[in-house]
């Protein structure tokens, strides 16, 4: 490409940052980084009624916990309003849009007939073309003067060529009478102003870009390419809503969901590079590209999501993972981990992630190294540890106290003792595992024991065979 990649992502600041939200960012992220280009942020908080700083912070931090880091400091939109009305001021003098005198009622009123009499209710301004010199000194609009005739067309990398005929675009407004700008004036000049090269949105945005190219010409502005990329739906077939599940990134975020996991599953929903499903942001930069992302909306899968969550779990560097676990604690306002706890959890980190599809499930299995003495049994676990468990727990630990601490040793100790008992494995397992861990389903009991230590593990089966029934 000859000149460099902008991109940008322009949430509205008026609730937390929707999943679709998200794709729409992550999409824009990577085709920046795919090209060695800029990512660029850009707030759209002209709507100062609905536009909150919590909902800005809850945006920012939605695109921290992706790792969707922006280039810059963020744009926004509401402190550009001097510039959005200089532009429409220079197409009023360049005769390319007009003062509109024409109130509400009037407005309304035309409407109503035309709807009576079957015509369309596209409004056409009476000043258009009207001489100055009859302006009356009442309140205006600033309307651009949009093409009579032919036809219009988007060249869109997603849906292919949109034309549209000329007549269907009405004079748009561009300044209110209280001379403050409109979206659609204020997207147009933002993203020229901020050089993006390339509008990727979602296709609710297609129509828009009709109009934003209108600004564009008039001003003689360079269009940028666009992509409008389908939707998002539910597992239904529905457009995605709260009945769902989840809409936020925030709420999957305290649902335990890794961010790498995330950011994989939504760069496969609408886009995909041949079969892959599963892949590493380095992979997704190198790949990512327009004509890889689909027509059709794409349907949330939360067993797809769990599924690539798990698989970037197992993957994870174990440090990175505590990391990420530590957020999710925090998110979720949960008590933090002690120094040896996370001490603890690092070096079974790598008995943990198998199988973890999130981070409450990871702490479930962790749940060994969470627990302190005297371990309190569940329900299934004290079922376990019956007269006999306890006696064969008792003659047990000695043999585990003479061994060395390996993995090898421990299985060669705990198998011959077996063996001597005439006893299977597993009639040595259910108990240690409710010694160790207070539950029934707990990684292998030789990980928890290499994990707790001699000390600890010893001290948790002596403690249990020595309770009374």
């Amino acid at each position: 490409m000859s000149q460099p990649v902008v991109t940008r992502f322009a949430p509205s600041p008026t609730g937390y940052l929707h999943i679709g939200g998200a794709r729409t960012a992550l999409f824009n992220w990577l085709f920046a980084r795919r090209h060695g280009g800029s990512f660029l942020l850009r707030i759209e908080d002209t709507d100062r009624a609905r536009s909150t700083p919590e909902a800005t912070q809850a945006i920012l931090d939605g695109l921290a916990w992706l790792g969707l880091d922006h280039d810059g400091e963020a744009v926004s939109q509401a402190a550009r309003v001097d510039r959005h009305a200089e532009v429409a001021n220079e197409l009023l003098a360049n005769d390319q849009a007009y003062k509109c005198f024409a109130t509400q009622e009037e407005i309304q009123a035309f409407r109503d007939q035309a709807k009576a009499e079957g015509r369309s209710t596209l409004y056409r301004s009476p000043w258009r073309d009207a001489d100055p010199a009859t302006h009356p000194d009442a309140p205006y609009v600033i309307r651009i003067k949009a093409p009579l005739e032919g036809t219009t067309t988007i060249a869109d990398t997603v849906q292919g060529d949109v034309t549209i005929r000329n007549d269907q675009l009405d004079d748009m407004v561009l300044l209110r009478s209280d001379g403050t700008p409109v979206y659609m004036l204020a997207v147009a000049v933002d993203d020229h102003d901020m050089g993006v090269t390339h509008v990727i949105r979602g296709d609710d945005h297609l129509n828009n870009a009709a109009r934003q190219m209108l600004i564009y010409t008039a001003m003689g502005w360079p269009l940028p390419v666009y992509a409008h990329i389908p939707l998002i739906h539910g597992p239904d077939g529905k457009k995605m809503s709260k009945r769902h599940g989840a809409l936020g990134v925030d709420e999957y975020q305290k649902q335990g969901y890794p961010a790498a996991g995330m950011r994989n599953y939504l760069a496969r929903l609408g886009w995909s590079h041949g079969d892959d499903e599963f892949f590493t942001d380095d992979q997704a930069k190198a790949w990512f590209d327009l004509d890889g992302i689909g027509k059709s909306p794409a349907r949330f899968d939360f067993k797809k999501l769990e599924n690539l969550c798990g698989q970037h779990i197992a993957a994870s560097d174990d440090a990175a993972l505590l990391h990420e676990l530590n957020g999710f604690l925090d998110a979720t306002a949960s008590a933090p981990l002690s120094e040896p706890k996370q001490a603890l959890m690092l070096d079974g980190m790598y008995c943990l992630k198998e199988r973890a599809k999130t981070f409450p499930e990871l702490l479930d299995k962790a749940q060994f190294i969470l627990t302190d003495r005297p371990v309190e049994p569940d329900e299934k676990a004290a079922a376990q540890l019956d007269d006999v468990s306890r006696g064969i727990l008792r003659e047990l630990t000695p043999h585990l106290q003479n061994a060395n601490w390996s993995r090898n040793d421990l299985e060669e100790a705990a198998n011959a003792f077996a063996a001597s008992k005439e006893l299977k494995f597993g009639k040595l397992a259910g108990p240690m595992r409710a010694a160790l861990a207070g539950r029934a389903a707990t990684p292998s009991v030789f990980d928890m024991m290499l994990v707790l230590g001699r000390e600890e593990s010893l001290a948790r089966l002596n403690d249990a065979a020595s309770q009374s029934g």
